[in-house]
């Protein structure tokens, strides 16, 4: 075979660059990828393109075509391109109302951007992502910046709708966005970051006001059919690659630059059935390569300049229906009084009159602001000055109570001072790194938890003391630990483990450990081949090491069915066991989430959904306080805990299918903890939730 190759290609060299641009015959890919590809297969409701596949099916051996193209590098995908058959907005009937609905040309009311784009972001090595004319609705998620790796994207003629998300513009990668024919709308986010950008096409959609700010490397811009409404900006000049520019189908005004007909490679030039108004200079020069012109159905008046209006056989110009005066083109042309009347009534705001406005609001804006200043700096005065009263009176409390705690123990200590001291500044300090607050209790209440430790609550005795079960007054169960002091040793002895113990309450420990769960049920998913799923997930089932590291104590482990193995359809059924085993293990995960965030321990389905109801109530009501553990209370970002919420909501839904995948968890809680991260270091360590 491979001798065949060689005497192939030498008696054929035109095929030589197809063979080059074939998929490479080794690349061989992995099992994480293939259930990708079926994930997605599925989230896009089996386009004719993607029909047929199956578990013998070799997705880096499929022949290109020109509904579908993958392409694999080293065992992942790297290119993936579907083309289906249905219409885009600007060929479908309108809606009565005048809003999105789901049709016969869109894909059904289950389907889900947000689903689609997470399970996009497991192939990490994609470079090239192609769905056109697929019926996809809904908005862009912001998450697309997941999928770092991208360099081209196209999701034309579909009803993606809502503002383009900022988040785009990290996709540093990118040399080609193609987003035309859908129903966004909104402003364009700031895409002047993206300096290896060559073709931006954002044709036919309802995007605007204003013009958006790019790089200058671009070679196309297509902006057409949109609802852009201002000034073509004067730094058009430096963009010495564009080749294309079509900006027609506008609400453009204002003069047209003379620099855009001789920029340095421009060879497209399409400002058609805008407002733009004013004379051309008869002076402007025509870059030589300038193949094509379109002003027509402006404003303009005057007449052409020699380059435009010269009877060039290589250069088509199109100017009919504004208000030009010269004999050869008159009859389509408008008499100047119109474009006169036109042009004043979309004329540009007045800038000096607009500064002197935004003059008159910057110096109103600077009044309010001195006001809010001293404002804050009088609130925080009394803040400064009420903490300060209320420590003093907390350091007396503290040494009332040590003086009463030290007469009951008949211990004498000349040092007790000096550890109030080291007490009351380890207590700030603690609060200053963010940690939850603990409860001091009096030997009162310890006595009265564990019935004057009654034998009968003895849980355990090692060397260092006793350890008993108890309940304090709001029904909490306790743990209580009696250390045996040698009393020289009494301050060091007892402050130690108070250390110790206060430190185990870090604002992350509870996030961490579940960060450390989603990590293993990941790897238990995708880290091995095949997987391992339906792993039955309990919180029971959650040991942890000595540095507190989470590990899971019990998986399945699953065992080969021969009769399955030996059939093509005994391998599609253990493909939709484990992919209805998967989303268990996702639920499973949610239950240890709720259990987590709630404080409670969950015995039945019915307490999980009773659970969940009061999650979901908070977050409509904006009141999740009341839904959380009480001991972390206070020392959550909203929005970091908002996000861990809800992510656990989803994993509980009852549709196994919008679950998300066990990547999308890890990602929103490791998100949380960097925003939970942001928020203490920014000094809100005190801001109450």
């Amino acid at each position: 075979m491979e001798n065949f190759c060689v005497s192939f290609c030498f008696f054929f060299p035109s095929l030589i660059i197809l063979a080059m641009l074939a998929p490479s015959s080794t690349a061989q890919l992995s099992p994480s990828e293939t259930r990708t590809l079926f994930q997605i297969q599925k989230l896009l409701e089996y386009p004719e393109a993607l029909q047929g596949w199956n578990n013998w099916t070799s997705f880096c051996y499929l022949p290109p075509s020109p509904s579908l193209t993958i392409v694999c590098t080293n065992n992942q995908i790297t290119e993936f391109t579907v083309i289906g058959n249905k219409s885009s907005p600007s060929h479908s009937p309108k809606p009565a109302s005048g809003k999105f609905t789901v049709s016969q040309q869109t894909l059904s009311e289950t389907f889900s951007t947000d689903s689609l784009f997470s399970v996009l972001a497991k192939l990490s090595n994609l470079k090239v992502l192609s769905l056109v004319s697929l019926g996809l609705w809904g908005p862009l998620p912001a998450k697309i910046n997941r999928l770092w790796s991208l360099e081209v994207i196209n999701i034309s003629s579909n009803f993606i709708y809502g503002e383009i998300p900022s988040s785009i513009s990290t996709l540093k990668n990118l040399t080609s966005l193609v987003l035309a024919e859908n129903l966004f709308n909104g402003s364009i986010p700031y895409l002047k970051s993206l300096v290896l950008l060559q073709e931006l096409n954002l044709g036919g959609n309802n995007i605007g006001p204003e013009f958006p700010s790019l790089s200058n490397s671009l070679v196309s811009i297509t902006l057409s059919n949109n609802s852009l409404r201002s000034e073509i900006p004067s730094e058009v000049k430096n963009f010495a690659k564009l080749q294309q520019f079509d900006i027609s189908s506008n609400k453009f005004l204002g003069p047209i630059p003379p620099s855009l007909f001789s920029l340095p490679s421009i060879q497209y030039l399409s400002l058609a059935q805008n407002q733009l108004s004013g004379v051309l200079p008869m002076n402007i020069s025509c870059n030589a390569e300038l193949k094509f012109v379109d002003i027509s159905q402006n404003l303009l008046i005057g007449k052409l300049p020699s380059c435009l209006g010269s009877n060039s056989s290589n250069r088509s110009v199109l100017y009919s229906w504004n208000c030009l005066s010269s004999s050869n083109y008159s009859n389509y042309q408008h008499p100047s009084v119109f474009c006169n009347k036109e042009a004043l009534a979309v004329k540009p705001p007045n800038k000096s009159k607009e500064k002197e406005s935004k003059s008159n609001i910057n110096f109103g804006l600077v009044l309010v602001i001195i006001g809010c200043v001293v404002a804050i700096a009088v609130v925080l005065g009394l803040l400064v000055l009420f903490i300060v009263r209320r420590a003093e009176r907390n350091r007396s409390d503290d040494n009332i109570y040590n003086r009463s705690v030290a007469e009951k123990m008949s211990i004498r200590s000349s040092s007790r001072s000096y550890t109030d001291a080291r007490r009351v500044a380890e207590t700030i300090r603690l609060a200053a790194l963010g940690l939850p607050p603990y409860r001091v209790f009096t030997l009162e209440e310890i006595e009265d938890a564990t019935n004057n430790f009654d034998p009968t609550n003895l849980i355990g005795e090692g060397s260092q003391g006793q350890l008993y079960k108890g309940w304090v007054r709001d029904g909490s169960v306790v743990l209580v630990k009696s250390l045996k002091l040698k009393q020289k040793h009494l301050s060091k002895s007892l402050m130690q483990p108070m250390d110790v113990l206060s430190k185990l309450r870090h604002r992350h420990l509870r996030m961490a450990i579940t960060i450390g769960v989603a990590r293993g049920v990941q790897f238990l998913h995708t880290g091995i081949t095949p997987g391992i799923f339906g792993n039955k997930l309990k919180i029971d089932n959650i040991l942890l090491d000595d540095s507190l590291t989470a590990k899971i104590s019990s998986y399945n482990i699953p065992l080969p069915f021969k009769l399955d193995s030996e059939s093509p359809l005994g391998g599609q059924d253990n493909r939709l066991r484990a992919e209805i085993a998967e989303k268990e293990d996702i639920y499973q995960l949610g239950v240890i989430l709720l259990q987590v965030i709630t404080g409670k321990l969950v015995t039945s389905a019915s307490e999980t959904n009773e659970l969940k109801l009061e999650l979901e109530k908070g977050l409509t009501e904006s009141k999740l306080r009341a839904a959380t553990d009480p001991s972390i209370q206070g020392t959550f970002a909203y929005q970091s805990l908002k996000t861990t919420v809800e992510i656990t909501i989803n994993c509980l839904g009852k549709d196994p299918s919008m679950r998300p995948s066990i990547e999308d968890v890890l990602w929103n809680l490791q998100y949380s903890i960097q925003v939970q991260e942001g928020w203490t270091s920014s000094g809100n360590v005190s801001t109450q939730m």
